[in-house]
């Protein structure tokens, strides 16, 4: 999958470059993730205890509560966000709190071609997703 490259939807333009970490579930910003410290503490979530901070975080879409956009916007202030959102489908909670953010969006992309631990170039102004494999 190296050098793969995705197009899909921008929502919020930006450009970083970050490992992935990719999740099968939703996400729920509030409850879902604690806003001290960015880890996920939803039980039973397949990211349950992992950080998001710095990461290209890789989930279907977003659930739950229109707080979640602040939390998403706290981290942000707390240096504790992702380097950048990729959805499948983009959730009008998790939408508004990137924009508050600032964090670089996609959506309609596959997120299974991405795999946790590769290194992706988000360019969201273009809507492109570049998959650049694995750093040793």
């Amino acid at each position: 999958m190296e050098n793969t490259i995705l197009k899909g939807r921008s929502i919020v333009e930006g450009h970083t470059k970050a490992r992935a970490l990719v999740s099968k579930k939703p996400i729920s910003f509030l409850g879902g993730v604690d806003p001290a410290d960015g880890k996920v503490v939803e039980k039973n979530h397949d990211l349950c205890g992992e950080c998001i901070k710095n990461k290209i975080l890789c989930f279907p879409h977003g659930h739950g509560s229109t707080v979640g956009s602040y939390i998403l916007y706290s981290l942000s202030k707390k240096h504790l966000a992702p380097r950048a959102i990729i959805n499948q489908t983009a959730d009008p909670v998790v939408v508004v709190g990137a924009i508050l953010a600032d964090i670089p969006m996609i959506d309609q992309i596959d997120i299974y071609k991405i795999k946790t631990g590769n290194i992706v170039e988000v360019d969201a102004t273009k809507g492109l997703v570049r998959i650049l494999g694995r750093e040793s």
